[in-house]
C-alpha cells in the first residue's frame, strides 16, 4: 500500500539533444520544457514503482508545472519529487526542478496505477478498429 511522502531525485545533463532548438520547443540552445516534463515523470513513476504489485505500472494524467529559468548545455538538472497525495490508484506529487543555481522549474503531477497489460491491449485495440 502507497503512503504519502516518498521521494526521489533523478538528474540528467543538458545536451544539444534535449534543447528547445532540437525538441521543436523552441530556437534556443537551453534545457526544453518537454525535456523537463520528461524528467518530472520520469522522476515520479522511478519513486513510486518498486512499491507496485507486480504487473502495476503508472501513467501521467496531468501536469501543472512552470519552467522558470533557462538552463544551458553542459549543466546538470535534477527534479525532486515528493509524493503527498494517494488516493485510491490515483497519485499526486510536488516537484521542483533545479540546476544547482537557480530553481529552473516546479509543480504538480499526477500519475495512475494501471494493470500495465490490460492498459497495453487497450491502447493496442485502437489501431485494430
Amino acid at each position: 500500500m502507497l503512503e504519502s511522502g516518498i521521494t526521489n531525485t533523478e538528474t540528467t545533463m543538458v545536451t544539444e539533444q534535449n534543447t528547445a532548438a532540437a525538441l521543436g520547443s523552441g530556437t534556443v540552445l537551453v534545457f526544453a520544457t518537454p525535456a523537463m516534463i520528461n524528467l518530472i515523470e520520469y522522476t515520479c513513476s522511478r519513486s513510486v514503482q518498486d512499491e507496485l504489485e507486480p504487473g502495476q505500472t503508472t501513467v501521467g494524467t496531468n501536469l501543472n508545472i512552470s519552467h522558470d529559468a533557462p538552463t544551458p548545455i553542459g549543466m546538470q538538472v535534477s527534479c525532486a519529487s515528493k509524493l503527498v497525495k494517494v488516493d485510491g490508484r490515483a497519485l499526486t506529487f510536488e516537484v521542483e526542478v533545479s540546476d544547482g543555481v537557480s530553481v529552473v522549474g516546479r509543480g504538480t503531477h499526477d500519475r495512475f496505477i494501471v494493470d500495465a497489460e490490460r492498459f497495453q491491449s487497450k491502447a493496442n485495440a485502437k489501431s485494430n478498429r
